[in-house]
């Protein structure tokens, strides 16, 4: 074994081939292996920190599983009202994994300027509200203080304020509709702050507000809310807790998960996992193929070599692995590489934020970027792994290597 390695050494050491006509093919192997790394490194990145972002946004405004009155009503805005005296309130603990559950109510309106107006969905949020998404799409002011008296602060996105010619500290006026009276119901507001999450469907509605504004206006009792928002710890478990969570609540009560209620945007998402697969197989493929080039021309080029070997008794296998050990050797050169430099590009992104997204297509202003560890080891790993497999076969050849034809060979 000891023999192996240092043949293994000798062949790949630089001034062994540096002028011979395998140099060239060498290095574009190792570029080929390098780029593979950079490619699959940021289609992974990118694409779970893409699914990643999308799902925090939806979820600072749903929440993941969403409980609520059991009817036909589908909407945002909150019909039949739903008490708080539930086992699962305040602490949810009849399920495990659930991080959060907070109280909501929601109600339709228009919110009226001197100049114009808009619709809106004015959310009503009490002091169990988390407001830990919404702190990282704050661009201005400050979030409304839910936890004394009722307050009128709102909280706006800049898109909305934007239309309505509106400001940090500025008052507007809000009409809201009652079902048991024609005559609207307005309330004064005056905008605490101005959020921006990039995802315009929710921005150029959504308000958020003080949710006894919204218990007043519907005639709800202090303990009557519009439904609860449940927040997990792990998302991936969305499906198997929102099914628990269903057969866990009342039969009067019903639930949903966000995947269900945006089941278009998740399928969108879904997407990426395809196109991520399909990048790192074009670039293990292409890699292993650039190797088993390299490979082929190092077998040709050391033919005698190898007709020697034989000669002093070494068998197939042992000659095999050799020029494995060697090509194993170019692969990890290759790797260091692709991480050093797709690291560093995902790392400039992440911070400087480089490129630039429409966020009407992806929600997003630039391209988020979702470093995981085990992403980085399994990707090195696998293609490690796969370009060892493909150089097997293409190794085989040197069974077939006489040794007194390659003694003679020149």
């Amino acid at each position: 074994m000891n023999f192996e390695f240092f043949i293994a050494k000798r062949i790949t050491r630089a001034k062994d081939y540096k002028n011979s006509i395998s140099a060239p093919i060498i290095k574009i192997a190792i570029s080929a292996i390098a780029l593979g790394v950079v490619m699959m490194l940021i289609a992974v990145a990118t694409g779970t920190g893409l699914q990643r972002k999308i799902r925090e946004k939806v979820s600072a405004f749903n929440g993941h599983i969403q409980i609520f009155n059991y009817d036909t009503n589908r909407s945002d805005v909150s019909v039949k009202p739903v008490s708080i005296h539930q086992d699962f309130y305040p602490k949810f603990e009849i399920v495990q994994g659930v991080k959060h559950i907070q109280a909501v109510a929601a109600k339709g309106g228009i919110i009226r300027t001197e100049k114009t107006f808009e619709g809106i969905i004015a959310k009503g949020v009490g002091k169990d509200y988390d407001w830990h998404y919404m702190k990282e799409f704050l661009i201005k002011g400050h979030l409304p203080n839910m936890n004394g008296e009722r307050t009128d602060e709102i909280l706006m996105s800049s898109f909305m304020a934007n239309r309505l010619e509106l400001k940090v500290g500025d008052d507007c006026s809000a009409l809201f509709l009652r079902d048991d009276s024609d005559i609207p119901n307005q309330r004064r507001f005056k905008i605490s702050g101005l959020y921006e999450s990039g995802f315009q469907e929710f921005d150029a509605s959504y308000v958020f507000v003080d949710i006894r504004h919204i218990q007043q206006i519907n005639r709800w009792e202090d303990d009557q809310v519009g439904g609860f928002e449940v927040f997990l710890e792990d998302f991936d478990e969305l499906q198997q807790k929102g099914d628990e969570i269903y057969g866990k609540t009342l039969s009067t009560l019903d639930s949903q998960t966000i995947a269900d209620k945006y089941y278009f945007i998740f399928e969108w998402l879904r997407l990426f996992d395809f196109n991520i697969y399909m990048i790192i197989g074009i670039m293990i493929l292409v890699g292993g193929i650039n190797m088993i080039t390299a490979l082929l021309v190092l077998i040709l080029e050391r033919t005698q070599m190898i007709g020697i070997l034989k000669a002093l008794g070494s068998n197939n296998w042992s000659i095999r692995k050799i020029f494995l050990y060697n090509a194993t050797y170019l692969i990890s050169i290759g790797l260091l590489l692709g991480n050093l430099i797709g690291l560093s590009l995902l790392w400039l992104q992440d911070h400087f934020g480089l490129i630039k997204l429409d966020p009407a297509t992806y929600y997003v202003t630039q391209a988020p970027v979702n470093i995981d560890l085990w992403h980085i080891l399994a990707l090195n790993a696998g293609t490690l792994l796969l370009c060892f497999l493909m150089l097997l076969l293409p190794s085989y050849i040197i069974t077939r290597i006489s040794p007194v034809k390659a003694i003679k060979f020149d």
